[in-house]
């Protein structure tokens, strides 16, 4: 008399399991590439832009941290001769 199993015996079962386990790790294997796309989208919109060199200078100045001297030696440096 047969078994319920319909043939499919422990090998059948086996092969059943590693194809699950395929699945699963092509789909995890999706999701972390989308992840890293999202990233790297994000990393080129960022939304804080770096401050002008010129900007830190005249708050250095404000702040009294340089003289008046030494702020028109960095302007000449950084290329603001106005």
């Amino acid at each position: 008399m047969m078994g319920y199993d319909w043939g499919m015996g422990l090998g059948g079962w086996l092969w059943m399991l590693g194809g699950l386990v395929v699945l699963i790790g092509i789909v995890v294997l999706v999701v972390w590439a989308m992840n890293g796309f999202n990233r790297a989208a994000d990393r080129r919109t960022d939304p804080s832009p770096r401050p002008d060199p010129m900007d830190i200078l005249r708050e250095r100045f404000a702040r009294g941290e340089i003289t008046e001297a030494e702020f028109e030696q960095v302007k000449r440096a950084l290329g603001y001769d106005r």
